[in-house]
């Protein structure tokens, strides 16, 4: 390297150069954002991590280098040393725009081809080919913001953590897979051949084993992996912030975090997140946004008409009704004259979450206008626009059904229509909810069984715990999540530590004394030996950086990123392999 370099030595960085360094001289190395020849002069942008500073070359400064300048295109790699001045024709959209260097030597240090994608802010090219080339898309200024700042989270969350007594701590990433949410992944062993590590989907289970070891605070930022159908925003490898806390209740871990989240957003984007932050029962949240992950940034709150409307002469809200439903509805403020056109398409989205239909009360200026009018006696029609609290310009719309239909259905229309109104527009307002009080099971129509809706170690709520066994629907868990704008940022629980309750829960969830060992029996032998309290919480990184960073891509968040199916387009993964390697893990392959 020293020889390539000609013992030339970066000693400054292109973004870090302002006036009080001129008359300076710098060495400075990095990659040729664009280069303007002007004759006599040539002017060339160059690019670092920091930033992009003007060089001049002139054959008045230096005429070798003037010659060397002229042969450098676009993304060559060169290292320039020359002295600092003040620009003669300052640019004030940039950092360094108040100073130029005057280009004394050039080496090149490697040429580029034209590259297949610009390397500009903001590049709209195809995701594919982005990924394909992300080395190059990572180049892009933009995107090495992005990664600074996740850098600087991580910082941040490190050092709160170990300011507050936590112990970094890792955990294996070849493990047992213990089935009961996502597929794992699975990892063929070549030294017992026929059976399978599991790549976790998190540290759960070894976390809660080093409460036991009486490692009191406990974290890690980890990789975590989960077999699943991806969505937009998921990824099969995905990072978490992952902590644990003995002796703890859940105001503890909620505090401790509310210090860590409002820490991160000051010194990241200097936003004051005022805590304590607002706390809201799953029920809550479902009865008035339709969803356990409610987006507070503006209203449309969900409202039960059922009750002013359960004598009316309209079929559909009457059969709701009889058969155990709902009759409920959103309040869209000035969209009264909304095209029938428009109103249809809304019908049509509300029937992908299984609603019959969508039915509408326009509250004009002088009339009142609804195709179900004519089912609905005057009184009743009022009755909803008061319920509704609609004023003269307003939009009901109504969704009856079944409980759950009318609650998705609603709960998606109301962010559908806050978007189409442009009402989240403003990515710097930050809207943060605790979601507490979830409950601690499902039914699982399928299986005929109850299943946890976290996991099986989350403790119940204690006045609950006496309906475990007789009403297990009824259990709420002590379980929390974090919400901003409508996204999940983190979510955890306090445990169940006592082996007995522990038991009556696995029975709750259809497992034999002997099925719970053969899944968790490492984790329950341990459970015989004094565990402490505890409790915990995990962040998805990815998703907390997507908002810090001001994209809604999580593939601008993560280095090397898989595709929609799971491909690497980088590198082509996964990918047949040799023969060899297949017969000596003892497996075939079809």
């Amino acid at each position: 390297m020293g020889e390539l370099l000609n013992r030339l030595r970066r000693n400054t960085m292109c973004g870090e150069l302002r006036e009080s360094n001129v008359e300076q001289k710098y060495t400075v190395m990095g990659w040729v954002q664009r280069k303007r020849n002007l004759g006599g002069l040539i002017f060339i942008d160059l690019r670092d991590r920091t930033g992009v500073l003007q060089v001049v070359f002139g054959e008045e400064i230096n005429k070798e280098a003037f010659e060397i300048a002229d042969t450098i295109k676009s993304e060559y790699c060169i290292a320039i040393t020359g002295t600092l001045y003040k620009r003669e024709s300052p640019n004030k959209n940039i950092p360094t725009g108040m100073v130029e260097l005057k280009g004394e030597s050039v080496k090149i240090l490697s040429e580029s081809e034209t590259p297949p994608i610009y390397i500009k802010e903001n590049l709209d090219a195809a995701e594919n080919i982005r990924l394909k080339y992300r080395y190059l898309d990572l180049r892009r200024p933009d995107m090495q913001r992005n990664f600074i700042i996740r850098h600087k989270t991580a910082k941040i969350v490190r050092d709160f953590l170990d300011e507050n007594g936590f112990l970094e701590m890792e955990t294996p990433m070849l493990t047992k897979s213990t089935p009961e949410g996502a597929r794992d992944y699975l990892v063929p062993s070549r030294n017992y051949p026929g059976k399978f590590y599991a790549l976790p989907q998190s540290p759960q289970l070894f976390k809660q084993l080093l409460m036991v070891s009486g490692f009191d605070r406990y974290f890690q930022i980890v990789k975590c992996f989960r077999d699943e159908d991806l969505r937009a925003n998921r990824q099969p490898e995905f990072t978490q912030i992952d902590m644990e806390m003995s002796f703890v209740e859940e105001d503890d871990v909620i505090e401790l975090n509310e210090k860590l989240i409002k820490r991160i957003f000051k010194e990241i984007l200097d936003v004051d997140v005022q805590i304590p932050i607002e706390r809201m029962p799953y029920s809550i949240a479902m009865e008035k946004y339709g969803t356990d992950k409610p987006d507070l940034r503006f209203g449309m709150e969900i409202v039960n008409i059922t009750e002013e409307v359960k004598e009316c002469d309209f079929k559909v809200f009457r059969g709701a009704i009889e058969n155990g439903g709902s009759v409920r509805a959103i309040k869209v403020e000035n969209c009264a004259d909304m095209g029938r056109k428009k109103i249809d398409k809304l019908s049509d989205f509300v029937k992908n979450y299984k609603a019959k239909g969508l039915a509408w009360i326009a509250y004009r200026e002088n009339e009142i206008k609804s195709p179900i009018a004519k089912f609905l006696k005057e009184e009743e029609i009022n009755n909803i626009i008061n319920k509704m609290e609609a004023k003269k310009g307003d939009l009901i719309l109504i969704v009856a059904d079944k409980n759950s239909v009318v609650l998705q259905s609603l709960g998606a229309l109301r962010v559908h229509m806050a978007k189409e109104l442009e009402l989240l527009k403003d990515n710097k307002e930050f809207k943060f909810v605790w979601v507490t009080e979830f409950p601690l099971l499902s039914y699982n129509e399928e299986e005929k069984r109850y299943q946890a809706e976290h996991h099986p170690f989350t403790m119940p709520m204690d006045e609950d715990i006496k309906y475990l066994e007789t009403e297990p629907g009824k259990v709420r868990a002590k379980a929390y999540d974090i919400v901003l704008n409508g996204e999940e940022l983190g979510g955890g629980s306090i445990r169940i530590h006592d082996s007995k309750l522990q038991e009556k829960m696995f029975k709750v969830l259809g497992f034999s004394q002997e099925s719970a060992w053969e899944r968790f029996g490492f984790l329950l032998e341990a459970f015989k030996f004094g565990p402490p309290p505890h409790g915990g919480l995990a962040y998805g990184l990815d998703r907390l950086i997507m908002f810090l960073s001001g994209t809604d891509n999580i593939k601008d968040v993560i280095t090397f990123p898989k595709n929609q199916n799971a491909f690497c387009a980088l590198t082509e993964a996964p990918n047949v392999v040799d023969e060899e390697q297949i017969k000596e893990l003892g497996i075939r392959t079809k």
